[in-house]
């Protein structure tokens, strides 16, 4: 392994603070069985390691405290199967100052490998993180101090949480795990199963402060606004992948179906009011991975008559839409943008090559940055596939990745763009 040059050994991360410098190695993000590639142009360097492996999971939640010091991950010690009831993982923080020191902070028994079990930092919080769990019969969320270790439990899990900090909403994840397998939950079965859309099983508001929770919109509730296609015969539903908007008055979720065949599934996305109420539909057929660019407007992959399927950006409580990266940002991905707005994190699946490439897509010029070429071999395929799931950190100067493209299992990584950001693409000449 290589060290990236003495202009790339040592990173600078500021957030209000200067942070303790660390060595920066170029892990073999370029490098495919042993097969170099092309350089990257961002240097690269894992914060986890062996013999236990170590990941956070998905691209929307909070990984970084405000410092940008603590790395939230979770450890695990197996791969390559589905989790049992009994299999509890680790919780906790990498140090950042402290030769990526791992401080242990907890453990669950309620999680996915797709999206772990929520972890993530409260909003606006200095030192609290929030997870979920199971605690008997049903599941539940921690919330901890990280130094202080205090802790208090509520009664029900949470899937993202309001940027006040006050309210949470979430699924049925009992129902998640029995209709798509590595996003829920097990443990608990879906006590509703043998139910197409349930009047008690939907999405549920969690007061953070007084533990109560209310089912605001049910199954049977948004089966009943009407879709045009119509749906296929045995069909059965369930919500997934729920976020708030940055100011905290709407949240967007997903209302997905399959058919008695159980081949595949087709998705509506809506928004509502933390209350659940104006609901509003935004596209339907195919959408996958999306962000809030700003209170308004919505990044997601989907299909739309205009331009087939592709990154769009809908403007909430409208029909107002248009393309975004056409024909540069060719696939689906986990997509964010950067605090500035000015750029969009993106990854994609792996091709035939097995490669999962990162990058930057510059807005203002449609150009694009690969960050990296992230092999994944094919025993990471399916329900307990490593996704890299780009995360960044509070100055937008830092991304952060979940891989297995050293073989060593997955494992956190760190990705410096802070030169790259700093001198930002040109528009072309016409």
């Amino acid at each position: 392994m290589e060290n990236g040059g003495p202009s790339r050994r040592r990173f600078l991360h500021r957030s209000g603070a200067a942070l303790a410098l660390a060595v920066w190695r170029r892990a073999p993000a370029a490098e495919a069985k042993g097969k170099p590639m092309s350089d990257t142009p961002a240097p690269v360097r894992a914060i986890t390691r062996g013999p236990k492996f170590h990941w956070f999971g998905y691209y929307d939640k909070l990984q970084f405290d405000p410092t940008g010091r603590y790395c939230l991950g979770m450890e695990v010690g197996f791969e390559h199967r589905s989790p049992r009831p009994d299999d509890a993982i680790k919780v906790g923080m990498v140090d950042l100052q402290d030769n990526d020191r791992w401080i242990e902070l907890g453990e669950t028994t309620a999680w996915c490998w797709q999206q772990g079990c929520m972890l993530q930092w409260l909003p606006g919080s200095k030192s609290e993180l929030i997870w979920n769990d199971r605690d008997g019969d049903h599941f539940c969320c921690h919330i901890s101090d990280a130094f202080s270790r205090k802790k208090r439990t509520i009664p029900h899990p949470i899937y993202t949480v309001s940027p006040d900090a006050k309210i949470a909403v979430a699924p049925d994840f009992r129902r998640v795990n029995d209709c798509r397998p590595g996003y829920g939950y097990c443990g608990l079965p879906d006590p509703y199963c043998d139910d197409p859309a349930p009047k008690d099983a939907g999405i549920w508001r969690i007061d953070l402060a007084s533990g109560r929770q209310e089912l605001i919109i049910s199954l049977a509730d948004i089966v009943r606004i009407p879709y045009a296609p119509g749906y296929p015969d045995g069909a059965k539903h369930w919500f997934n992948h729920l976020l708030f908007s940055p100011d905290g008055s709407r949240f967007i979720f997903l209302h997905r179906w399959r058919g008695r065949d159980g081949r595949g599934f087709a998705t509506r996305m809506f928004t509502a009011t933390p209350e659940g109420k104006d609901i509003h539909f935004v596209v339907g057929g195919l959408a996958s991975h999306f962000i809030w660019r700003d209170p308004a407007h919505i990044l997601v992959w989907a299909g739309h008559p205009s331009h087939g399927n592709c990154f769009y950006l809908f403007e909430d409580k409208t029909t107002n839409v248009e393309p975004v990266g056409k024909g540069v940002m060719t696939a689906d991905g986990h997509c964010s943008y950067l605090p500035n707005k000015n750029w969009i994190v993106n990854d994609r699946y792996p091709g035939a090559d097995r490669k999962r490439p990162v990058y930057l897509y510059h807005v203002p010029t449609g150009q694009v940055v690969t960050l990296g070429q992230f092999y994944a071999a094919r025993s990471y395929d399916g329900e307990w596939r490593c996704d890299t799931h780009p995360r960044f950190s509070p100055d937008g100067r830092t991304l952060c990745i979940d891989s297995v493209h050293e073989e060593k299992g997955r494992q956190l990584y760190l990705i410096d763009i802070a030169s790259i950001l700093a001198k930002p693409p040109k528009a072309e000449k016409s």
